[in-house]
């Protein structure tokens, strides 16, 4: 039986997700019951908010000139967050369907994603789809694909994900002009893990496809990168239901079980061999994704009232949850503000909201969350480099040489009217002005390079307000590059907030910090005595506030009179207050840290 393995790639809502049901119901491997939208996206934050986070692989069939083909395909994320997701997806593949929304056009992503699959010597199969929709202009985006991505308008196929139109032409394409899988290699079994998730009741459930010879049920497997043996117990592929089988051949794609208790024993791009006959040299795996945003999660409260505290409660909910996405990283981390939690790493800014959102409805944690910060590279003067993802863990100033921070080089797809006030923002992020490029009639591209740093908090909607909604962006991280960096504490009554301090440019410092000072100032209650807010540079002030203390009027009672009896008792009071500034612990509440996490202009 002929075989096709291919991936959905797309920008953001351009009908990936909706393409993958209309491929399942065309090809009857879902009935018209069954069928429900997104059917494939089973996470219920995937469904609520109409994106997809994980990659789903399916095996259907279609009959073509007389043969019945088997296709394996992968839906695809489309947010820049989830690159890896699609990059591993693609290794599996020698073909991919390219989707661009017929009202929108070629989407920043869409270049992005549409690079990424001819880096890994790809068929592009371009799928220009909504064409029911009243404002299409497929023939427009069309020739758009061949400007930009040099794939001839002529091998454009026009569908409707929606409606159903187009479709069957868009199966026989698929049977008929992607490559047919490369032919095994040697005769010892290879089989790449491309992705794997935990189930409470089966253990993990990896998901591989076969490179070289077979894989059957029963058979003793080795991890070739982890060197752990297993029997394989269940073996099968997704129709999309479950559907078990005995042997899985060579260039298929399915999923087994095997009694594996914890995801450390597998690793995503790892090789699956027989253990009686192991392959000498395991395929080429997949880079270990770069965590780039870092946060903190702590427990909204600690007390211990309950039988599990809150602490115990958010560190089940962290390994449970790192049992199903490996691309997050955490480690446990005390701040005396806010006492025990995690040190999180992530992809990038909509992962960090996602994993947060899994921990507190899979886990029922409830979360306070430190504003993010990306990953630093300090040299020291000694010559050593260290990795810094915490301000707090900077060491002395004396001994660094220089802080290089991530770099990234940012593409933008926008409107003709609107770039002026991108220009102007880029700039005000210390962006550095690449180039500019005619996408098509009123739509230029534009190449900037801009520290991770700046576009980490509120870029995003600056470029999407900036431009109506209309402008895109993708971003990779392209060097780590010094500058003018410093680390700013912020003191409450003169004792350090580790949680608070911050790393920014020099220049941008004190309009940060005083930022900062005036939304604590809002947050702290008064208390009998004066509180000075204060941001420092190693021993230099910056910026400095002061929470008023409440004051009790000791002279009402003196009517007239000597003027040394007022005295005598606003300077006992004065002293009072001393001595309760010099005692006194100043309580900053909750959402004093979380407001500092809004960051506005």
């Amino acid at each position: 039986m002929p075989i096709r393995n291919f991936s959905i790639i797309a920008h953001i809502d351009h009908g990936k997700s909706t393409l993958a049901d209309r491929l399942l119901q065309e090809t009857k491997a879902v009935s018209e019951r069954d069928a429900k939208a997104q059917l494939l996206d089973s996470m219920d934050l995937e469904r609520e908010r109409g994106i997809t986070i994980k990659a789903s692989s399916v095996t259907v069939h279609h009959s073509f000139g007389g043969e019945d083909f088997q296709l394996n395909f992968i839906d695809t994320p489309g947010h820049v967050d989830f690159t890896y997701e699609v990059s591993r997806a693609l290794t599996a593949c020698e073909g991919a369907l390219l989707v661009v929304d017929s009202t929108q056009g070629v989407e920043a992503q869409t270049v992005a994603n549409a690079y990424l699959a001819i880096e890994n010597e790809l068929e592009l199969i371009p799928v220009v789809n909504k064409i029911d929709l009243p404002s299409a202009d497929p023939e427009k985006v069309a020739m758009e694909i061949e400007q930009i991505l040099g794939l001839p308008a002529e091998d454009c196929i026009y569908c409707s994900a929606k409606t159903g139109e187009g479709i069957p032409e868009l199966l026989d394409a698929i049977c008929e002009k992607l490559p047919e899988p490369k032919p095994a290699v040697m005769e010892e079994t290879r089989a790449l893990i491309f992705d794997s998730h935990y189930d409470d009741y089966r253990g993990v459930i990896v998901y591989f496809r076969v490179f070289d010879g077979s894989l059957s049920k029963g058979d003793k497997i080795r991890m070739m990168g982890t060197e752990r043996t297993f029997t394989i117990t269940e073996l099968g592929r997704y129709t999309p239901n479950p559907e078990q089988a005995k042997t899985i051949g060579t260039s298929e794609v399915g999923y087994m079980v095997a009694a594996i208790k914890t995801l450390d024993d597998v690793r995503i791009g790892d090789t699956i061999t027989i253990e009686s006959n192991p392959a000498l040299k395991p395929l080429p795996g997949y880079e270990e994704p770069k965590q780039m945003v870092f946060c903190d999660f702590y427990p909204a409260s600690s007390e211990s009232g309950s039988k599990k505290t809150e602490f115990e409660t958010l560190r089940e909910a962290v390994e449970k949850l790192r049992l199903n996405d490996s691309s997050f990283t955490y480690e446990t981390q005390h701040s005396e503000a806010l006492g025990f939690g995690f040190r999180c790493g992530f992809l990038g800014l909509l992962h960090m909201e996602i994993v947060q959102e899994r921990l507190e409805r899979e886990g029922g944690a409830e979360i306070v969350q430190t504003a993010p910060t990306v990953n630093y590279q300090v040299e020291l003067t000694d010559g050593t480099v260290l990795d810094i993802h915490n301000p707090a863990d900077l060491p002395d100033p004396s001994q660094i040489k220089s802080i290089c921070e991530p770099i990234v080089k940012v593409e933008i797809i926008c409107p003709d009217e609107s770039i002026g006030d991108l220009m102007r923002l880029c700039e005000g992020r210390r962006g550095v002005f690449k180039g500019q490029r005619f996408v098509s009639e009123g739509r230029q591209m534009l190449d900037y390079e801009l520290p991770l740093a700046e576009i980490i908090y509120d870029f995003y909607d600056k470029l999407k307000s900036i431009t109506r909604g209309y402008g895109t962006m993708d971003y990779e991280i392209v060097e780590f590059r010094a500058d003018r960096l410093v680390k700013v504490s912020i003191l409450v009554n003169g004792t350090p907030v580790e949680a608070l301090s911050i790393i920014c440019h020099k220049e941008k410092a004190e309009v940060r910090t005083r930022a900062i000072l005036l939304k604590l100032r809002r947050q702290i209650d008064r208390h009998q005595f004066e509180i000075a807010l204060q941001a420092a540079i190693g021993g230099k002030i910056i910026a400095r506030e002061t929470v008023k203390g409440y004051r009790k009027n000791v002279t009402a009672k003196c009517y007239g009179g000597d003027i040394t009896r007022k005295r005598k008792l606003l300077e006992k009071q004065k002293k009072g207050k001393r001595r309760m500034k010099a005692i006194g612990n100043v309580h900053i509440p909750q959402s004093a840290f979380l407001s500092i996490l809004e960051q506005g202009d």
